[in-house]
């Protein structure tokens, strides 16, 4: 996150200025697939974005059928369900114009990803953060959320796996959550980007809310190419709609979708042959995750002051540390040691005893920074 208060922080400052006198980072926060050193089958993927149909415009404000029609095969729903978006974000900021009016306000467990704030603020809206707890994992704290409920909440967001936590929502949690949703008549927004890479994952956790049965409330489950086919840069999301009322909620989400029309033809009609290839590529990205997690377990022996959170799911990771020293002047030292991490309070975590790393980040890259920054967390 590059923005404090509107301004650019000071690890953003720091690290333009470290680059600009030619220093080398070792970025350990990278979160871009398409740079950390994937084999993508270039060629199958141009293929697909070669499709004839692409010379003639033929706009559809829900995305071409064939394109939902794979996304429906993929998620075990029917096409009709889903809606295509260039992006998640662009998803939200349909479904916050189609629930709320201005002054509305959202609830969002936290830890969680600052995106909700900036895209709630766009259209006019709050986001309240409802803190979890942590045991022996991160889990939402139900009664605070129902009780955070005011007149003006409209809907829950929820992303599973969680970003950064990677907690994943548990059978009993998503449960409680639907009944909260639909007695207090809320809509569930459910990011489900990471859902394809789970990493530890308790014995109760659901892999997507599909398999949690029909929900009883108003319920939009997002996703989209950029995490499950490592192709952000084709720019296409999609959302699932279930529970009660869909037609109705259909037919006024195809008039936003219809407003801007903002999924590319060459992309979209693409989607069935990119989704076949989805699952070698998130091969490759799981075998990362894993050596990653499992060299940083191994040099965390060295290191007993230091520890690591479960990881259920998800690209990250939480060091966790002595909370002697506020982690954004942690981070700050070890940017001036060519190690770049993020500080936890950038997720909502305590501003002390949390670093959030980047478990995509390239091995040889990962080995060296984690051996150059574990000796520098004070113990």
């Amino acid at each position: 996150m590059r923005l404090q208060n509107g301004q650019p922080n000071a690890l953003a400052h720091r690290r333009a200025a470290l680059s600009a006198e030619g220093a080398t980072i070792l970025d350990l926060t990278l979160s871009n697939p398409t740079r950390a050193g994937f084999d993508y089958p270039t060629a199958a993927i141009l293929e697909a974005l070669a499709h004839p149909a692409v010379i003639t415009y033929l706009p559809e404000a829900a995305g071409p059928r064939s394109a939902r029609e794979a996304v429906g095969a993929l998620h075990g729903v029917e096409p009709e369900a889903v809606i295509l978006s260039a992006s998640t974000s662009e998803a939200y900021g349909w479904l916050f114009k189609l629930l709320t009016e201005p002054g509305d306000e959202l609830l969002v467990p936290s830890p969680s990803y600052p995106l909700f704030d900036h895209l709630a603020a766009l259209e006019g809206l709050k986001a309240r953060p409802v803190p979890s707890f942590l045991t022996d994992r991160w889990h939402l704290d139900l009664g605070a959320l129902e009780a955070a409920v005011t007149a003006r909440t409209r809907a829950v967001i929820v992303v599973s796996p969680n970003n950064p936590t990677g907690a994943c929502l548990e059978g009993s949690e998503w449960a409680a959550l639907c009944d909260i949703c639909a007695r207090r008549n809320l809509a569930l927004i459910l990011d489900e980007v990471f859902s394809d890479y789970l990493l530890e994952p308790g014995p109760e956790a659901l892999p997507t809310a599909l398999a949690g049965g029909s929900p009883p409330c108003e319920t939009y489950v997002l996703s989209g190419l950029s995490k499950v086919a490592l192709l952000p840069q084709l720019k296409v999301g999609w959302t699932l709609l279930l529970g009660p009322n869909l037609a109705a909620r259909r037919e006024a989400l195809e008039l936003i979708a219809d407003q801007y029309l903002s999924v590319s033809a060459p992309a979209a009609l693409a989607l069935p042959a990119l989704l076949a290839l989805a699952p070698a590529l998130q091969a490759q990205a799981l075998d990362r995750l894993k050596a990653n997690l499992t060299e940083l377990d191994r040099r965390l022996k060295d290191h007993p002051h230091l520890s690591r959170l479960p990881v259920e799911g998800g690209w990250s990771v939480l060091l966790r540390l002595p909370a002697i020293e506020e982690d954004e002047a942690i981070a700050l030292r070890l940017l001036d040691a060519g190690v770049a991490v993020h500080p936890g309070h950038f997720f909502d975590l305590p501003s002390r005893g949390y670093l959030v790393l980047s478990l995509l980040t390239p091995p040889g890259t990962w080995r060296e920074g984690l051996a150059r920054a574990l000796p520098l967390l004070g113990s």
